[in-house]
């Protein structure tokens, strides 16, 4: 038997039997079916929104945890990118420019990717993205690593040779000249003392008497000792290694002789007139891979910086050479 309702009625101060209606049973009906149908459409969309099981839930938590940790990771990779590159820096503008040595192109440095997928065996797997772009950029910075790795090895070699370099550079005057009173012409252009014209010299003029010792500017192995018909008559060249070559012309006297190893300072010939020349002198000059360049840069040996400044002014002035 059924329920039955009732409600209070104020006016007649008493309680009156509700009478249901058809009408509202469908109502409610229909209510609740869309109820049902709405709860059960969202369950079909996302059944773990609403039916995680407890290690479901922990299995999500475990995948923020690691997107998290590879947001973490990320950030470590950009800091460490930047020291390596503040190192690259350092390393091929300071410490490969003192040793004068070539720098390492960034295509070395972070050469050796792409093309071959090295990550396939990894699709598939939960998260497999974050992986793959995390182990990508752990060999990236691990290839950089081993590049800079074996650039430091060399630059410790160039230290450890860095004497040895100093030694075989040119650093002292040809000739004996403390006072300054024996260099008569520079580098550039000047007025051929016998063809004259103007010329480009391509070294320095020392005059003294014939028969005045003239020294090697620094360690190194003859190259050529003897007459040659280019100018210069009688003259030494010398190879320094390190693609320094240095030229003495005009000597009367050669006194070293091909492949003999020399140092600085030791006597390889005397001051004369041999070849195209208008008196006693020694031309100097000095050679950087291939290349004539000003000696007046190679004297800070044994000049103070007084000195210095006296000969390179003396030596700018244009006027006729001895060769």
């Amino acid at each position: 038997m059924a329920k039955r309702k009732f409600i209070y009625d104020p006016d007649s101060l008493s309680y009156k039997q509700v009478e249901s209606s058809s009408k509202a049973w469908i109502m409610v009906f229909l209510a609740g079916l869309i109820v049902g149908v709405i709860t059960l459409i969202l369950l079909l969309s996302s059944p773990h929104a609403f039916l995680q099981t407890p290690r479901e839930k922990n299995l999500v938590r475990e995948n923020e945890n690691l997107k998290l940790n590879y947001n973490i990771l990320n950030n470590k990779f950009k800091k460490i990118e930047l020291v390596l590159n503040d190192i690259k820096q350092r390393d091929n503008n300071i410490y490969r420019t003192i040793f004068e040595a070539d720098p390492i192109s960034d295509a070395v440095r972070k050469g050796g990717y792409g093309g071959v997928d090295l990550y396939k065996n990894l699709e598939g797997e939960p998260n497999s993205e974050l992986i793959k772009n995390s182990m990508n950029e752990a060999d990236k910075i691990e290839k950089q690593l081993v590049v800079q790795s074996i650039s430091f090895d060399e630059v410790v070699k160039l230290a450890k040779n860095k004497e040895k370099m100093l030694a075989h550079l040119p650093a002292i005057q040809p000739v004996e000249n403390k006072d300054l009173k024996r260099m008569a012409s520079g580098y550039g252009w000047r007025i051929h003392p016998i063809l004259k014209t103007r010329r480009f010299h391509y070294g320095m003029d020392f005059t003294a008497k014939t028969g005045t010792p003239i020294y090697a500017t620094a360690d190194g192995v003859v190259k050529h000792a003897g007459w040659k018909a280019n100018g210069f008559g009688k003259h030494v060249v010398i190879n320094h290694g390190f693609g320094y070559e240095t030229l003495y012309g005009h000597m009367s006297k050669v006194a070293v002789k091909n492949g003999q190893k020399v140092k600085r300072g030791q006597i390889i010939g005397y001051v004369g007139n041999t070849g195209l020349s208008a008196g006693p002198h020694c031309h100097y000059e000095v050679h950087v891979n291939g290349k004539k360049v000003n000696p007046i840069n190679f004297y800070y040996n044994d000049l103070t910086p007084q000195l210095y400044a006296r000969l390179r002014k003396m030596a700018a002035e244009e006027n006729q050479s001895l060769d």
